[in-house]
């Protein structure tokens, strides 16, 4: 058996756990709103025609917060088409996704969901087909308190107390050659407007933070510089910059997908890089914060992938001028079009999710906003008629409830695996992955409560590992549980007649004796371990 170590001490300290690290992202492609949360012929559809199974589980989960209405559909979206009543909105087309919109979920509709699902709303604006005036509108009618046409049409339509929403996007991708409106030939273009948009929208609401954009994919070959050129305009007047990255790994490498750990890494670490230099430069005493507002980690297979781009991506590669391509109009109760998330590796998906928590929780000092794009799906899967537990649900739980105070570092040492480079498409393309860690960790402590939890993925998809953990630093304290979640089978995965093939169980056999905690982790497993002080 393989075996593994890691240290832990109280004063390893990384930086304060924010509350909105674990949340999730959202926007009307497939089935997410039209039908998961959208379905006034569901036996459980409220007032507004919200599946109320799907926003109790949520609200149950403790999702903490969700980034809404989009994504790539907001570019093209007016918000003022979408209020008021549902027989005077405007049914317009949605040129990102190629779908009518109808605007049965409107503004209101998306954030009074919100509030039933219990998670803090962080709103991205149009600034690329709508206007600074349009952004400021928006804030006005969706927190000040009253006397203007805005805020008072808010009250007309149901909503008298205002909304409060404290975090708003200024825009999305607005990098991407894929985006409406993009501005990946106009960075210093973006952040003049990025600048402007907050300024104004602070002198409407100054309790209200706001996120730049950055560049949306480290692949592209403009990443850096453009993220440079945006922030040294923007940078004074703005709280966050919004980083987006999607890991990918063909089905016949899954190794490749928990080597994802690496990639973010490298992102992140750039990113942070970037924004302390501006510091510098720019004589200012602020310290950028980031929101990894869109992440996810899948198996995807190959698909055609011309060589040597080296990032140099146009519109025409994302195929958005075929011909062939007609817009569709989503029935929320019809589900047969609908492309599901894939259920082969349903463990193998989970992991890489946690993988990409646990970088998260490693950089917890800097991020402080953080929305899985399959976030809600990961919370509460659904089809038609159901919800129920996927095995992405305990990961994602458990760091929402652990994960919470300081976070700690705890150095890992372990064998590594290398991934030869791999293409998956002109977009998605890997040099390849040195010395990928078999066990990856991270651990938060909470003062407060007296608790530690540490979080270990072991990413040896074929062999256990033994692993020794250092607890010396704490002594007194006790090994209240350790849990482990991993597959039966490969192919195994939950359903809503078999909620529970995949699930944590108890680790009876693993001991702290002398200050050191010995246990066996499972290949392919995610390992929770909760200590506490004295009794």
């Amino acid at each position: 058996m393989k075996k593994a170590s890691l240290t832990l001490h109280p004063d390893y300290r990384i930086g304060e756990i924010s509350p909105r690290l674990f949340g999730a992202f959202l926007e009307p492609i497939g089935s997410m709103v039209n039908g998961s949360m959208y379905n006034p012929k569901h036996p459980s559809a409220d007032g507004q025609g919200m599946r109320r199974d799907f926003y109790e589980a949520l609200k149950a989960a403790e999702l903490p917060c969700v980034r809404l209405p989009g994504g790539n559909f907001v570019s093209g979206w007016q918000w003022k088409d979408s209020i008021g009543p549902l027989s005077q909105r405007k049914v317009r087309l949605d040129p990102a996704w190629f779908q009518f919109i109808p605007n049965e979920v409107g503004h209101d509709e998306y954030l009074q969901w919100a509030e039933k699902a219990g998670a803090e709303p962080i709103y991205t604006v149009n600034l690329a087909t709508g206007t600074l005036q349009d952004a400021a509108d928006c804030v006005e009618y969706t927190n000040f308190e009253g006397g203007t046409w805005w805020s008072d049409l808010r009250k007309k339509n149901g909503h008298s107390a205002p909304y409060g929403v404290k975090t708003w996007c200024l825009g999305n991708e607005m990098d991407g050659p894929w985006q409406i409106g993009s501005r990946e030939k106009d960075p210093r273009g973006y952040g003049v407007m990025a600048h402007e948009a907050s300024k104004l929208m602070k002198w409407i609401d100054p309790k209200i933070e706001t996120v730049a954009c950055v560049s949306s994919s480290p692949f592209l070959s403009h990443y850096p510089d453009w993220d440079m050129q945006v922030l040294e305009e923007c940078y004074g007047t703005v709280d966050y910059i919004s980083l987006h990255h999607y890991h990918s790994a063909p089905p016949d490498m899954p190794e490749a997908l928990l080597a994802g750990c690496l990639a973010y890494e490298d992102y992140i670490r750039t990113e942070i890089a970037l924004c302390d230099f501006l510091k510098t430069k720019l004589r200012t005493k602020k310290t950028m914060m980031l929101a990894l507002d869109e992440y996810g980690s899948m198996l995807r297979p190959r698909g055609e992938a011309h060589l040597g781009l080296a990032g140099r991506q146009n519109a025409e590669m994302f195929g958005l001028f075929r011909p062939d391509r007609a817009y569709v109009r989503h029935d929320p109760d019809d589900w047969s079009s609908r492309r599901m998330p894939p259920m082969q590796g349903e463990m193998l998906s989970a992991l890489g999710t946690a993988g990409t928590m646990l970088v998260m929780l490693r950089h917890a000092d800097r991020i402080k906003i953080g929305c899985a794009t399959g976030g809600l799906g990961c919370l509460a899967r659904t089809d038609r008629e159901h919800v129920w537990k996927g095995a992405a649900y305990y990961p994602f739980t458990q760091m929402i409830r652990f994960a919470r105070g300081v976070s700690l570092a705890c150095p890992v040492r372990c064998d590594t695996y290398d991934v030869p480079g791999y293409a998956i498409d002109d977009m998605n393309q890997y040099g390849g992955f040195s010395g990928v860690p078999t066990v990856q960790a991270a651990a938060a402590l909470n003062e407060q409560k007296e608790e530690l939890s540490v979080f270990v993925l072991n990413a040896d998809l074929q062999e256990a590992q033994q692993l020794r953990m250092d607890l010396r630093a704490f002594p007194g304290w006790r090994l209240a549980e350790h849990t482990a979640l991993f597959a039966p089978e490969q192919d195994a995965v939950n359903t809503f007649d078999q909620p529970e093939r995949i699930a944590p169980r108890a680790c009876p056999d693993t001991a702290l004796d002398g200050g050191f905690v010995t246990a066996a982790l499972q290949p392919a497993s995610w390992n929770v371990f909760r200590f506490t002080r004295g009794n």
